[in-house]
């Protein structure tokens, strides 16, 4: 037997490529060859990863020579699968799932039902704006309104990055575990969706050898079964069966588990058990969490989305890296309405008009806002006059609605029901739903959702324009559908519309009668009026804001001007002129006697969608230099102060308190302000060691870097009351001169 080996060289040595991640890659082709019926022994070929392998078979024997195609088909041949390198069916996997991916996610469904068509991502996507290192306190306000606090943040005080980045190998410490948090609708799955696209056509992440995206809408329906790893995998990428990938450690993977937020699974990391073995059968739950952990794959990388109160649910202790998706800065909307609007001239006049009015620029940062937007106002400013365009969050809402309205019918051309009185049922249905879901805080639903409305899954698809609907074929254990608005606000705007109409069509309060009987005592009778205060005080009542969004759009339906673009759903108006003023007067008090100071500004929020300003008009009289350390300001005043700064376009980087006041009263009530400043000099300002517990509050969930406490009668005792939360803070300096001797470690702080 003779055996040859031989190393094909170019004139300059092996052919070489250097990658992204500095590896080298050498194209080696050995020869090998057997005589009188020997055997080979292949050349051992270690330390190295092999992406591809062939065979190449010429026999000669009785005269006659086979070629190496003819032979690779040939019975003589004789080659077995069980023979085939391992390697052969990982790269065939990877082949096979990476065309999957392209194909599911090449390409985005764009506009409503009519003129849906599949727009490739590459052509519509626009980048985000992500920022890392925010894994400090969850902010359980509602989303928009945290939008509407932290749209006046410079970017330099944060630092982006791309979402391509973050498993790139080049940090101090190792990345295994990412959390990227991010409000409804802000584009999450869509960055998810253009990394995974990116890797499936080599663009980027070359160095991953596996991406499995998978989406807690989907594995919800798979709760109630058991699986193991490899079981689950095989559901969702069929291709990865029989192939040996998750028993290699060399297979570098990650796993994207999308919209942690819409989990229904009971994810309980300090009650689980542990299981390390793939192929060991569990709940998915079990699966999930031991996967996060790094028990099970602790070779593979995971990803994790969802909106940020959700993401509390994953501990600290199991995650490397929190980003946060901010959505469009200022380029990226300009870009994104200059994408979507072909006419430029039109483009500019969208772009012009979104920043007139804050409310709508402040809700395109958000990807799916500027949809809806572009898709009111491209139609608007093209047939007609700017006064009739939508200024308010309210208007835009109810214009979008006429969209989807006007698409059904043209949908359904054919159906003579399709007049007034069948879209006012289809439109009361689809808010029933919104209505009751959003009081149970779903945000998806699944058929048995429907059905308990009285929708079926055939009514359903004429909702596709606010539904997204998710079928999986491949996923046959199981059959129902889920549902979601396309957009939380969206959500709340239709529940907002199914109590008015409620109310004007059928004389019922649907928030009365679910008071108690007393409380039903104090209010007698289905006036607008008592309509109205009872939703500002069932969003009151929610600490976390749950239905700030619900009562702005439903006073902003009560406007005259509103109820007109509403008079085909209205059978009957029971309007009186009074309301606007009885409420405004109501809302003014709600704001007088608020304790707090943050819950007061969602009703600064509601008096704006009822078009009064008294309130804010009369604050900024005050704003002259020197003028508000002069006056004495009452609660109300005061309230109104903090709504102007905190929705001022003005960067808040330095918060000076004597500028409005030298007082612990003032303190307390401009608290909201100083915790969106990175520098908050409350130096002088006749402070004592009662404030000190303000101040802890203040200073544990702000973005302050550098706080001076100078020249005031703090004490030691108020400093030491502080130690604790200032070390645990972002606090970078503290300046406590002439406020008694610090006894504060420093730690990473400079202390003066």
């Amino acid at each position: 037997m003779e055996q040859m080996g031989v190393a094909h060289e170019t004139d300059d040595g092996p052919q070489e490529l250097l990658h992204s991640n500095k590896e080298v890659v050498y194209h080696f082709q050995p020869n090998c060859t057997a005589q009188s019926g020997g055997n080979v022994v292949a050349p051992s070929i270690t330390g190295s990863t092999i992406t591809n392998l062939n065979f190449i078979i010429t026999s000669t024997g009785q005269g006659s020579i086979v070629s190496s195609k003819e032979a690779s088909n040939h019975d003589t041949a004789e080659i077995s699968d069980d023979l085939k390198p391992q390697k052969d069916k990982i790269t065939e996997c990877q082949e096979e799932l990476k065309a999957k991916l392209k194909r599911k996610f090449g390409h985005l469904l764009q506009g409503m039902m009519t003129d849906a068509h599949r727009i490739p991502l590459n052509k519509i996507y626009t980048e985000l704006y992500i920022t890392e290192g925010r894994n400090g306190e969850v902010n359980k306000e509602h989303e928009v309104i945290q939008f509407e606090m932290a749209s006046g943040k410079h970017a330099a005080q944060e630092k982006s990055i791309h979402c391509n980045q973050l498993f790139v190998p080049l940090r101090d410490h190792p990345i295994r575990t990412v959390i990227t948090r991010g409000v409804a609708g802000i584009g999450k799955t869509v960055s998810t969706n253009k990394f995974t696209l990116d890797w499936a056509e080599g663009e980027a992440n070359t160095n991953l050898g596996f991406v499995f995206p998978l989406s807690f809408r989907e594995l919800n329906r798979m709760r109630k079964q058991s699986f193991s790893l490899v079981e689950l995998l095989s559901v969702f990428f069929p291709e990865t069966i029989e192939t040996g990938i998750f028993t290699n450690a060399n297979n570098t993977m990650l796993f994207i588990l999308d919209g942690l937020d819409e989990s229904r699974l009971s994810l309980d990391f300090h009650n689980t058990e542990i299981v390390s073995d793939v192929t060991q059968t569990t709940t998915i739950d079990v699966l999930l969490i031991n996967l996060i952990r790094g028990g099970l794959l602790p070779f593979a990388l995971i990803w994790i989305t969802s909106r940020p109160v959700a993401s509390s649910q994953i501990p600290m202790e199991s995650v490397d890296l929190v980003t946060e998706v901010r959505g469009f800065n200022e380029p990226q909307k300009d870009e994104y309405f200059r994408r979507k609007i072909c006419d430029q001239n039109l483009a500019n006049r969208v772009i012009a008009h979104v920043k007139s009015y804050r409310s709508l620029h402040i809700m395109c940062h958000i990807p799916i806002f500027c949809w809806m937007a572009a898709s009111v106002l491209e139609k608007k400013l093209l047939t007609t006059a700017s006064k009739d365009t939508p200024k308010s969050l309210t208007q835009m809402y109810i214009h979008f609605l006429f969209l989807y309205v006007e698409d059904i019918r043209k949908r359904l051309p054919e159906r003579k029901e399709s007049n007034a009185t069948c879209m006012r049922d289809m439109l009361m249905l689809l808010g029933k739903l919104a209505f009751q879901q959003l009081e149970k805080g779903h945000l998806i639903f699944y058929e048995s959702d429907l059905n308990s409305e009285g929708i079926n899954v055939s009514q359903a698809s004429m909702f596709s324009g606010v539904y997204t609907q998710i079928f999986n074929e491949q996923l046959t254990l199981c059959e129902e559908k889920t549902f979601c608005f396309v957009h939380l606000s969206i959500q709340e705007f239709f529940a907002a519309l199914y109590v008015y109409l409620k109310f004007h069509n059928d004389n019922e309060n649907v928030l009365v009668k679910k008071l108690s009987a007393s409380r039903r005592f104090l209010f007698k009778g289905p006036s607008e009026v008592i309509l109205y205060k009872e939703a500002v005080e069932k969003a009151s009542r929610s600490d976390e804001g749950h239905f700030d969004i619900f009562l702005r759009f439903l006073l902003g339906l009560s406007l005259e001007s509103n109820q007109t673009l509403l008079k085909h759903l209205m059978t009957t108006n029971r309007s009186k002129p009074s309301t606007r003023k009885e409420i405004i007067t109501h809302i003014k008090q709600r704001i007088k006697e608020s304790p707090s100071p943050d819950r007061c500004l969602n009703l600064f929020h509601c008096l704006n969608e009822l078009h009064d300003q008294s309130l804010i008009e009369e604050i900024q009289s005050y704003l002259g230099p020197g003028s508000l350390n002069k006056a004495k300001l009452s609660p109300v005043q005061w309230a109104s102060l903090v709504f102007v700064l905190l929705t001022s376009e003005k960067e808040l980087r330095v918060f000076e308190l004597k500028d409005y006041t030298r007082s612990e009263e003032g303190l307390l009530r401009l608290l909201p302000v100083m915790k969106k400043a990175r520098v908050a000099n409350l130096n002088a300002c006749h402070l004592t060691a009662g404030c000190c517990k303000i101040l802890e509050i203040g200073i544990h969930s702000s973005e302050i870097r550098e706080l001076d406490l100078g020249n005031n009668n703090i004490t030691d005792d108020g400093i030491l009351l502080l130690s604790d939360t200032l070390k645990n803070s972002k606090l970078e300096k503290l300046s406590v001169e002439q406020c008694g001797e610090s006894r504060i470690q420093p730690g990473p702080m400079k202390c003066e």
